[in-house]
Protein backbone atom coordinates (compact mmCIF):
# COMPACT_ATOMS: atom_id res chain seq x y z
CA UNK A 1 0.00 0.00 0.00
CA UNK A 2 1.71 3.31 -1.46
CA UNK A 3 1.04 6.13 1.61
CA UNK A 4 -0.21 9.25 0.60
CA UNK A 5 2.67 12.32 0.43
CA UNK A 6 1.04 13.73 3.20
CA UNK A 7 0.55 11.02 5.52
CA UNK A 8 4.27 10.36 4.77
CA UNK A 9 5.46 14.29 4.89
CA UNK A 10 3.16 14.24 8.40
CA UNK A 11 5.79 11.62 9.90
CA UNK A 12 8.82 12.55 8.88
CA UNK A 13 7.38 16.06 10.20
CA UNK A 14 6.30 14.70 13.76
CA UNK A 15 9.66 12.43 13.61
CA UNK A 16 11.99 14.81 12.71
CA UNK A 17 10.18 17.58 14.92
CA UNK A 18 10.42 19.79 12.11
CA UNK A 19 8.90 22.96 12.22
CA UNK A 20 7.12 22.99 8.70
CA UNK A 21 6.37 21.14 6.30
CA UNK A 22 8.88 22.21 4.17
CA UNK A 23 11.56 21.39 6.39
CA UNK A 24 10.32 17.82 6.36
CA UNK A 25 9.83 17.94 2.69
CA UNK A 26 13.56 19.08 2.20
CA UNK A 27 15.11 16.08 4.44
CA UNK A 28 13.19 13.69 2.55
CA UNK A 29 14.15 14.75 -1.23
CA UNK A 30 17.88 14.44 0.12
CA UNK A 31 18.09 11.66 1.92
CA UNK A 32 15.77 9.32 -1.08
CA UNK A 33 18.38 11.12 -3.47
CA UNK A 34 21.07 10.07 -1.67
CA UNK A 35 19.81 6.50 -1.47
CA UNK A 36 18.42 5.91 -4.49
CA UNK A 37 22.16 6.04 -5.74
CA UNK A 38 22.26 2.74 -3.46
CA UNK A 39 19.28 0.84 -4.66
CA UNK A 40 19.10 -1.08 -7.78
CA UNK A 41 17.07 -3.03 -10.11
CA UNK A 42 14.14 -4.54 -8.53
CA UNK A 43 14.61 -3.79 -4.98
CA UNK A 44 14.54 0.42 -6.04
CA UNK A 45 11.27 -0.29 -7.84
CA UNK A 46 9.48 -1.92 -5.38
CA UNK A 47 10.85 0.33 -2.18
CA UNK A 48 9.77 3.42 -4.80
CA UNK A 49 6.39 1.53 -4.98
CA UNK A 50 5.49 1.89 -1.70
CA UNK A 51 6.19 5.45 -1.66
CA UNK A 52 4.18 8.54 -2.70
CA UNK A 53 5.03 9.51 -6.11
CA UNK A 54 6.66 12.38 -5.51
CA UNK A 55 9.05 10.53 -3.45
CA UNK A 56 8.88 7.73 -5.44
CA UNK A 57 10.36 9.82 -8.65
CA UNK A 58 13.12 10.95 -6.38
CA UNK A 59 14.27 7.66 -5.28
CA UNK A 60 14.39 6.30 -9.21
CA UNK A 61 16.17 9.18 -10.40
CA UNK A 62 18.69 9.78 -7.79
CA UNK A 63 21.92 11.30 -7.22
CA UNK A 64 25.03 9.75 -9.07
CA UNK A 65 27.31 7.94 -6.56
CA UNK A 66 30.70 7.10 -7.66
CA UNK A 67 30.99 4.14 -5.17
CA UNK A 68 28.69 3.00 -2.42
CA UNK A 69 28.46 5.03 0.98
CA UNK A 70 29.46 3.86 4.19
CA UNK A 71 27.07 5.26 7.19
CA UNK A 72 28.98 7.83 8.00
CA UNK A 73 29.60 9.20 4.83
CA UNK A 74 26.02 8.51 3.94
CA UNK A 75 25.80 11.14 7.06
CA UNK A 76 28.30 13.60 5.96
CA UNK A 77 27.16 13.54 2.55
CA UNK A 78 23.36 14.71 3.72
CA UNK A 79 24.93 17.49 5.89
CA UNK A 80 26.92 18.90 2.69
CA UNK A 81 23.29 18.70 0.74
CA UNK A 82 20.89 20.40 3.37
CA UNK A 83 21.79 24.12 3.91
CA UNK A 84 23.01 24.82 7.29
CA UNK A 85 23.20 21.12 8.97
CA UNK A 86 25.48 19.58 10.58
CA UNK A 87 26.40 16.00 10.91
CA UNK A 88 24.08 15.20 14.60
CA UNK A 89 21.25 16.86 12.62
CA UNK A 90 21.87 15.23 9.32
CA UNK A 91 21.94 12.32 11.77
CA UNK A 92 18.54 13.22 12.96
CA UNK A 93 16.98 14.22 9.79
CA UNK A 94 18.30 10.73 8.50
CA UNK A 95 16.25 8.76 11.09
CA UNK A 96 13.23 10.55 10.24
CA UNK A 97 13.22 10.04 6.92
CA UNK A 98 14.63 6.17 6.55
CA UNK A 99 12.83 4.86 9.77
CA UNK A 100 9.35 6.60 7.44
CA UNK A 101 10.39 4.43 4.75
CA UNK A 102 10.84 1.41 6.99
CA UNK A 103 7.78 1.51 7.79
CA UNK A 104 6.19 1.94 4.21
CA UNK A 105 8.60 -0.69 3.36
CA UNK A 106 7.97 -3.59 5.28
CA UNK A 107 10.04 -6.12 6.99
CA UNK A 108 10.40 -8.45 4.02
CA UNK A 109 11.28 -5.60 1.73
CA UNK A 110 13.61 -3.95 3.81
CA UNK A 111 15.61 -6.88 4.46
CA UNK A 112 16.43 -7.02 0.76
CA UNK A 113 16.95 -2.84 0.84
CA UNK A 114 19.50 -3.82 3.59
CA UNK A 115 21.18 -6.59 1.74
CA UNK A 116 22.52 -4.00 -1.06
CA UNK A 117 23.75 -1.37 1.08
CA UNK A 118 26.97 -1.73 3.18
CA UNK A 119 27.03 -2.78 7.14
CA UNK A 120 25.53 -0.53 9.27
CA UNK A 121 22.74 1.29 7.59
CA UNK A 122 19.81 -1.16 9.79
CA UNK A 123 21.16 1.89 11.92
CA UNK A 124 19.90 4.59 9.89
CA UNK A 125 16.69 3.10 9.09
CA UNK A 126 16.10 2.80 12.37
CA UNK A 127 15.99 -0.97 12.27
CA UNK A 128 18.79 -2.51 14.25
CA UNK A 129 19.72 -5.80 13.94
CA UNK A 130 19.67 -8.44 16.63
CA UNK A 131 22.84 -8.12 18.63
CA UNK A 132 23.93 -4.84 16.55
CA UNK A 133 25.25 -2.17 18.72
CA UNK A 134 24.53 1.35 17.09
Amino acid sequence: MTLRWEAFLDTVQERGEYDTPRDADRATRVVLALLGAHLVGKVRAELAARLPETFALILLNPLQAAEPLTPDRFVRATAAWIEGATEITALWDIGAVLSTVADAAGDDLMERVLFQLPPGYDVLFGRPAHGHEP
